[in-house]
């Protein structure tokens, strides 16, 4: 008797996942055609020979992998590194890794001040935050764009309060990428934060204000390793899209300023070299999933979301 019963329990698991399985088919075939699809024709283009006027040519080759950090002289097929590629690739991370720092820094008592507000109060802090989501990016390019250019907002303050004699070149470098990178995805910082720190238990503060605790001990110590699962979110979607950012770049860096999307789309555009454009495409997928598992595995180990 406990026999049928245990090959009933049995039966009835196997169905309850291959129900499972069933109700998943559509969301994984969505996600395998749309997802995967693409992404799988990228990388088998970047194992082709480039077509005389873009597209590809069907024979394998590995030239466009060559061709990422290495470059080879037209004249004696001497090595050299590609420096334009790294030094953009460069720029890339560096920029995005700016990023991140900077909408946590602002982003992260942004949050504490929401999450500390009367919870009547707290969905019309988070209302502002979103009002930028509801402006298309490219607006808010130009937005950008308008107020930092040698005529716009901030040059013309200055000049009337008498700080400054001429305007100073602000668009058209990193700072005006960074700062529009910022602008852009500050909430995506703000809201995982709060998401974090709207479940924290703020006695555990008050508590250590009692035991004689800092202010900066007290963030050390309690806030950051209770909110930093949020920090982690946070941090994971700022930095992906500042690293393959194309329009922020394109607006506010000018033709000199690219970043690692602009690249791509050179070599699918103007410099009708397809492959490279797909390996370069596919080598920023690789960073991006590096960087997401260094930075998750090394945050697990200090035990993150624990106080």
């Amino acid at each position: 008797m406990a026999n049928d019963a245990t090959q009933s329990g049995e039966t009835f698991r196997k169905q309850d996942i291959r129900n499972r399985w069933l109700l998943s088919a559509p969301a994984l075939l969505l996600i395998a055609i749309a997802g995967v699809g693409p992404l799988f024709i990228v990388l088998v283009y970047s194992f082709l020979a480039p077509g005389n006027y873009g597209d590809v040519k069907w024979q394998f080759s590995t030239e466009a992998w060559f061709n990422v950090f290495l470059s080879r002289d037209i004249f004696d097929n001497t090595l050299s590194l590609a420096d334009a590629h790294v030094s953009i690739l460069w720029r890339s991370i560096k920029l995005a890794v700016a990023t991140t720092l900077f909408t946590l820094i602002v982003g992260f008592p942004t949050a504490y001040f929401i999450a500390s507000r009367p919870a009547n109060y707290r969905q019309i802090w988070l209302f502002l935050i979103t009002i930028p989501f509801w402006t298309n990016l490219l607006i808010r390019g130009f937005a950008i764009q308008e107020m930092i250019r040698n005529e716009g907002l901030v040059n013309t303050v200055l000049m009337k309060l008498g700080v400054i004699a001429a305007p100073i070149q602000l668009l058209y470098t990193d700072f005006a990428i960074l700062l529009g990178m910022a602008y852009v995805h500050l909430p995506l910082m703000v809201l995982p934060l709060y998401a974090s720190m709207e479940k924290l238990d703020f006695r555990l503060v008050e508590a250590g204000y009692d035991l004689y605790a800092t202010r900066f001990a007290v963030l050390r110590r309690i806030i950051i390793p209770l909110v930093k699962p949020g920090i982690i979110a946070g941090s994971i979607l700022v930095f992906i899209p500042s690293l393959s950012s194309y329009v922020i770049p394109r607006i506010l860096g000018g033709g000199k300023n690219l970043m690692v999307g602009n690249l791509i789309e050179l070599q699918f555009g103007q410099g009708r070299n397809w492959p490279l454009g797909a390996a370069l495409s596919i080598t920023l997928v690789i960073i991006v999933l590096a960087a997401m598992l260094y930075y998750v595995k090394n945050a697990g180990k200090t035990g993150g979301g624990h106080a």
